[in-house]
């Protein structure tokens, strides 16, 4: 979910062009573009889930009440301090005592199969190691009763996990996550699941099978409330998040087409621990700049050579300012090699690149900007070429989401009393592959799984605080997204 490699990757939160490491911050805060206490204000053409009002306070104002409550009820002044606020005394509204006690009752089962998911390897391309944990999971969605669909996953192997299930509602919904790592065979052995304090640790606890577990045990706490309020509800699990789910995003794309609302279970990706939902990722495009030049002796005939790597140096110093500050779109050449032996003037040369956006636009002018730069030489008969891959396309800054985020975080304030922000981040995720910029349509939200922090490194781990209420939020959410098409105009 947070990490690149050069086969295509996603790549975590950035602070305006900073990529974090593979092993997270000293201070283990994940470095998102932005974290907000609530969405920018939208005017969506049809408002999400329930219609019922809220009056939800802004962050700062929610803590200083918590505060002056706690104060008051030590110092037995409670009437003056909420006086002073403007509030009443009730710090939230009740949350729905059949689903928090089916929570809570779950928090035991559900830390027992994160435990058994975090001991299974499943790093990308390890086709074995995949197929037993898309068994487990195929069990699982067969004892809830979905129907299966295996789709081959054929860029990195493994296998699609598609499960359906028919409701009683109107709203069609999609759960998603992936089950690969980033983490290789014998991991496990290594540093297998532990649980020290309020965290548990292991390879991929967060980036994601705390998602995977998260999806599991809530359609098995709707199964305990006998409900199916949706018409439709998918889930996906995929096998190849961590190298860009190049071999599931198109049928990401295809299932997402059909849902009113999208809901992804990545980790947090705001600040380290704190209860977040992604509302803004970027794309993620990869660079490739190749010259061809012409080998000579370097002793006695460089001149007769055309050389390979001085053109690669110019071009670079030229193509180094093709992002663009205002829209946050960053190009950023990584990768560069040239030359064979030290003698022979070199005849290629190759750079490889990163590029973020958040307007998918971009990708037009970056490729159009390119070559025109490009055709000024430095060194005459060599031959230059830029091209752009497209990896993971953003999830744009837009009204449903935002919409989508609200409720959310009036489930979480209202009825748990407790604060969830929002957070943008410069990585991307599989969310961008369900979101269509050019009709607005699902609604995506992500980050629903477990909060946590440093992950793809040896210190990755989830607040075993966040378990009750992320299955509390991801049941509400799909009670209220099932009371019809809240996503379409």
């Amino acid at each position: 979910m947070v990490m690149q490699d050069t086969t295509g990757g996603t790549t975590g939160g950035t602070t305006r062009g900073t990529t974090r490491g593979t092993t997270g911050d000293s201070t283990g805060v994940n470095t998102g573009l932005r974290t907000q206490a609530a969405p920018r204000s939208s005017a969506c053409p049809k408002p999400l889930g329930t219609s019922r009002s809220r009056n939800t306070r802004p962050p700062r104002l929610a803590w200083l009440f918590n505060t002056l409550r706690h104060t008051a009820s030590r110092y037995a002044a409670p009437t003056l301090m909420l006086a002073m606020l403007g509030v009443s005394g009730a710090t939230h509204a009740a949350p729905d005592e059949a689903i928090m006690a089916l929570a809570e009752a779950e928090r035991a089962p559900f830390l027992e199969t994160l435990e058994t998911l975090v001991n299974m390897d499943s790093g990308t391309g390890d086709v074995d190691d995949l197929a037993k944990v898309e068994a487990l999971l195929a069990s699982r969605l067969e004892a809830l009763g979905f129907s299966l669909e295996r789709h081959p996953a054929e860029a990195f192997g493994g296998t699609t996990l598609v499960g359906r299930h028919a409701g009683n509602g109107e709203g069609n919904l999609m759960l998603m996550i992936h089950y690969d790592t980033v983490f290789g065979r014998g991991t496990v052995a290594e540093r297998p699941y532990r649980e020290d304090g309020e965290r548990a640790y292991g390879p991929g606890v967060g980036d994601a099978k705390g998602g995977v577990a998260v999806i599991l045990h809530a359609l098995d706490m709707l199964k305990a409330l006998d409900s199916a309020p949706y018409a439709s509800l998918t889930v996906v699990f995929n096998p190849d998040e961590e190298k860009g789910s190049f071999g599931s995003r198109e049928l990401i794309a295809e299932l997402a087409r059909d849902q009113d609302s999208v809901l992804s279970f990545e980790p947090t990706l705001g600040n380290a621990g704190e209860s977040s939902v992604t509302t803004v990722t970027k794309g993620i495009n990869y660079a490739f700049l190749d010259v061809t030049g012409r080998a000579a002796h370097a002793g006695s005939a460089p001149d007769e050579g055309r050389n390979a790597v001085l053109e690669l140096a110019h071009q670079l110093l030229q193509l180094d300012e093709l992002g663009d500050p205002d829209k946050a779109t960053t190009l950023n050449w990584t990768i560069v090699a040239g030359g064979t032996k030290r003698n022979i003037i070199p005849a290629e040369a190759h750079a490889e690149g990163d590029m973020r956006y958040f307007d998918h636009t971009e990708y037009d002018r970056v490729m159009q900007d390119a070559n025109a730069i490009i055709a000024e030489r430095l060194i005459d008969d060599t031959e230059v070429n830029f091209r752009l891959e497209r990896g993971r396309p953003p999830l744009p800054d837009n009204a449903r989401t935002n919409d989508l985020a609200s409720l959310a975080q009036g489930i979480y304030q209202d009825e748990l009393g407790l604060a969830l922000t929002t957070a943008e981040i410069g990585g991307g995720t599989d969310a961008g592959y369900a979101y269509d910029p050019e009709t607005g349509t699902p609604a995506v939200l992500e980050s629903l799984g477990l909060a946590g922090g440093r992950y793809h490194s040896d210190e990755e781990f989830v607040e075993l605080s966040s378990v009750v209420p992320r299955l509390y939020l991801a049941t509400r959410l799909i009670m209220e997204l099932s009371r019809g098409d809240t996503s379409r105009p």
